[in-house]
């Protein structure tokens, strides 16, 4: 991988991450018409740019951050369906990344789902974060492991969870954001252990792609998260369900024409 490439995939994880259409579906794409090999190095850069992406969401809500403990309490109990269930399916969805098949029909499930979701929760009753209680904190949880299935989308899962369970759909964007903190850092930090537990090493130049790469997410997630909140308030997720069909029509095109795309 080279400069040029880590900053073109740090752009689509920027864009793709918080958005409900799937960034893995876009790094399959991404790195298969660039022909960056999956090596160890490769799948450790795509997990650790999601720091970068992370910190957009922390500087964007800072005073979000440092309002109260129940905040915090909230986004723990969300996030344990995800660490259960991450260290159970870890061997399972391992197998799962290796299918771009799997991929594009969840882009074009989620797609169809997301042409309907604005109807089907019209009526929200929670227009605050701070009116989510416990129970409804680890329900959404349970919507974010869905995620655990290739081309469905963290985000997707997490704001549609939300969505069916009264949020309006800026809290559920918003919470879905906050909930990406725990469960990016805590999918960070076990990368990095697999990495080093294999005896796999980063040389200087590693070590600056890494850095261009985070910068890049940063700047990328800053804008993305903006945007998409006012573009969701404004049009709903139509388009973005259009989007993930059309995605997930691409990958199925391109395996049926033989192209061998490579799982990063």
């Amino acid at each position: 991988m080279d400069y040029l490439q880590a900053i073109i995939l740090a752009v689509i994880e920027g864009l793709t991450e918080f958005l409900p259409i799937s960034s893995t579906g876009h790094m399959i794409i991404a790195s298969s018409f660039m022909g960056i090999a999956s090596d160890p190095f490769v799948k450790l850069f795509t997990i650790i740019i999601q720091l970068g992406a992370i910190l957009s969401v922390i500087v964007l809500y800072f005073k979000r951050f440092f309002q109260s403990i129940n905040f915090y309490i909230k986004l723990i109990i969300a996030f344990i369906p995800a660490a259960v269930f991450g260290f159970l399916l870890s061997d399972r969805i391992d197998q799962m990344l290796e299918s771009p098949l799997t991929v594009a029909i969840s882009l074009v499930i989620g797609g169809v789902i997301l042409l309907f979701v604005d109807k089907w929760f019209s009526n929200p009753t929670i227009h605050e974060e701070k009116d989510i209680n416990y129970l409804t904190a680890l329900k959404i949880g349970f919507f974010q492991c869905l995620a655990m299935i290739p081309g469905t989308s963290r985000s997707g899962a997490s704001i549609v969870g939300g969505m069916s369970l009264n949020l309006s759909r800026k809290v559920a964007a918003e919470f879905s954001f906050f909930l990406a903190v725990p469960t990016m850092f805590a999918a960070t930090a076990k990368k990095l252990l697999d990495f080093y537990k294999e005896g796999h090493t980063i040389s200087t130049e590693q070590v600056q792609i890494l850095a261009v790469g985070n910068v890049v997410a940063f700047i990328v997630a800053l804008l993305a998260i903006k945007s998409f909140i006012g573009f969701l308030n404004k049009n709903g997720f139509k388009l973005f369900g259009w989007y993930r069909i059309i995605a997930g029509i691409i990958i199925i095109i391109l395996l049926q024409s033989g192209h061998n795309l490579q799982i990063i």
